[in-house]
């Protein structure tokens, strides 16, 4: 019996690593007992082994449904009615994800970025306007995205529901911009910091979250002298310009829901408050190879290329906004309020006018 118990120990002992791949070996003619034995050990160590040595899931990444990446997908080649479509579907079947309710969100920011674009500075952007009516529908879209965020952290506290409400908030941060309430700006902005914040303590390796907190550190860095002192008495969190460039470039490198995004805001922002135009055109360039029918990202390029003094170039991207925004469109921006200018006439206006005044 001891040589059996002898046995049995070396067995186990020297079980060789490849069973974690589900490899077994025979071991000659032991008793019995000893078979039943080491099968036994042989499961155990198996279970073992896999446990250590499995390739985990890679951490920080955003598990996105099909019908979000094609919505996604027409939202930035310049047709946001089309994933609004998608997402109204999406909604419906995942009614407590407050997921599709962001990307609609998305769409429908768009939207309102592109009927407001206007020529200030010699840059083309979305600068101020007043409050319009159909802003409330907005508004109540991006707290409905908080909400159900909030709602699923009450029944389990996860990084990807604090990286959606703070994308929720940051989507009110964009349109009280627009509207010039700072105070929103100030109060969402923080919060939407901190819910950030939040899901990296979660998980640490989230490059969605990484970019969301890197807009924030950018913005808050760029205030005027005059803002940055009363940031400071109103107890402001502060930021790093540098580190929110990085932080944003981590988003587009790794980032699910955030790369372009990401991409058009850091090279906007290159552009606006570090005048770097020839690493914002860096940036901006792979937007318009891979979503060429988008004419938000093909007037960015005519004015970054119009700031470097490349006349032919600045031509040939703001033609190109022209030859997509004359094309029939599928909706208007702002069916809600005729007053508003559609995109693609808001578009047009535009690269005209910056074609006129280059000749």
């Amino acid at each position: 019996m001891n040589n059996v118990r002898r046995r049995i120990r070396l067995t186990a002992i020297s079980l060789p690593p490849r069973i974690c791949r589900g490899g077994s070996r025979a071991y000659g003619t032991h008793p019995p007992i000893v078979h039943a034995t080491t099968s036994l050990l042989s499961v155990l160590l198996v279970a073992l082994c896999c446990a250590l040595f499995a390739l985990p899931t890679r951490a920080g990444e955003i598990k996105l449904p099909p019908e979000a990446v094609q919505a996604m997908d027409k939202m930035y080649s310049g047709d946001p009615d089309a994933a609004i479509a998608i997402l109204r579907n999406l909604e419906q079947s995942r009614p407590e994800n407050p997921l599709a309710f962001l990307l609609e969100g998305e769409a429908r920011w768009w939207k309102i970025y592109c009927a407001n674009l206007e020529i200030k500075y010699g840059m083309i952007d979305a600068w101020k306007r007043g409050k319009k009516p159909e802003d409330e529908a907005f508004l109540l879209l991006a707290d409905k995205v908080v909400d159900l965020a909030h709602a699923q952290i009450a029944k389990s506290d996860t990084a990807d529901m604090h990286f959606y409400a703070g994308m929720g908030l940051a989507l009110k941060v964009r349109l009280d911009v627009l509207r010039g309430e700072n105070r929103a700006v100030a109060h969402a902005g923080v919060v939407a910091r901190s819910e950030f914040l939040r899901a990296l303590e979660l998980d640490p390796q989230m490059a969605d979250a990484t970019a969301g907190l890197g807009l924030y550190n950018y913005y808050v860095d760029s205030l005027s002298t005059t803002v940055k002192i009363l940031r400071f008495f109103m107890g402001i969190p502060g930021g790093s310009r540098t580190e929110g460039i990085r932080e944003m470039q981590i988003g587009i490198d790794r980032g699910v829901v955030t790369p372009v995004e990401m991409r058009f805001h850091l090279a906007r922002n290159l552009r606006t408050f570090d005048y770097q135009y020839e690493r914002a055109i860096l940036v901006a360039q792979p937007l318009v190879e891979r979503y060429p029918g988008n004419p938000v990202f093909l007037l960015l390029l005519g004015n970054l290329n119009a700031e470097m003094g490349r006349p032919v170039k600045t031509a040939e991207y703001l033609q190109a906004a022209l030859n997509v925004a004359s094309q029939p469109a599928a909706a208007d921006c702002c069916s809600a309020c005729p007053s508003c200018p559609a995109c693609s006439t808001r578009v047009r206006e535009i690269a005209k006018a910056f074609l006129g005044s280059s000749n």
